[in-house]
């Protein structure tokens, strides 16, 4: 049987880890749906969704922890349809669910950003963009385009979508998790060789290639499934419960 801690402690904790009062955000951080008191399972992963839920109520988790939770601004504000049957399933199984959206992802140590600059082999020197998420740096080694695409397929499990020039050497670089592609200008008055995120819009083709700053949508599911994980793995070592990281395949 694992050790337990009780909910209360636990929020306490990630609060002061994360510090989610120091962001402007677009849903609530932290408990979002009530469950039973003491948790032993945690489960975590990057959304809420229906497949999500149903695998934490087979692993019997006590609390679900995710990146990507409910109740986000300009949201239908009814309980109706597929959030009623998310919210049914949590309340019928009595499992908390907690969400942790911009202070996972700006957290110097175990944040998305972080997560993913480490994995790309990227020193980070400095912040950017959006309430200062983006982060910049150089890569250990400088790589083409190309190369670095390779390195983004291997890494995170899918071949990221790569506009503007493939074939000289990267220095300078920045990269924003999840959504970010409309930071790209930022990155070019930073004089960046190349930007990283998850999603891309029809204008991101044109800005890199007129800049020639090479872009990578790397996926936004696929560059956010770190810092979730890590702080699952966090809690788990710091009152000894049960963690397991659930990831729920997505193409986007």
């Amino acid at each position: 049987m694992p050790e337990s801690v009780d909910i209360r402690e636990l929020l306490s904790y990630c609060e002061g880890l994360l510090e989610p009062e120091t962001y402007r955000d677009y849903a609530p951080n932290g408990l979002q749906v009530e469950g039973r008191g003491e948790i032993r399972r945690l489960v975590t992963g990057v959304t809420a969704c229906q497949a999500l839920l149903d695998a934490a109520v087979e692993a019997q988790a006590d609390a679900v922890l995710v990146h990507h939770g409910y109740f986000w601004k300009n949201e239908p504000e009814t309980i109706t349809g597929m959030k009623r049957r998310r919210i049914a399933t949590l309340l019928a199984n009595d499992i908390n669910l907690i969400g942790y959206h911009l202070p996972l992802d700006g957290h110097d140590e175990i944040g998305n950003n972080a997560w993913l600059a480490r994995t790309l082999g990227m020193n980070v020197t400095g912040r950017f963009g959006h309430q200062q998420l983006a982060v910049s740096g150089r890569l250990e080694q400088p790589a083409t385009g190309s190369e670095l695409a390779a390195r983004i397929a291997e890494r995170l499990g899918r071949d990221p979508l790569v506009v503007g020039p493939t074939d000289r050497p990267i220095h300078r670089i920045g990269l924003c998790t999840g959504g970010a592609q409309d930071m790209l200008g930022e990155a070019i008055d930073l004089g960046l060789d190349a930007f990283i995120s998850g999603e891309i819009s029809e204008r991101t083709t044109h800005l890199a290639r007129e800049a020639g700053v090479t872009y990578f949508a790397a996926g936004h599911h696929a560059t956010e499934t770190g810092g979730v994980r890590l702080l699952g793995e966090r809690i788990a070592d710091e009152f000894d419960i049960e963690h397991r990281f659930i990831d729920i395949p997505n193409p986007v």
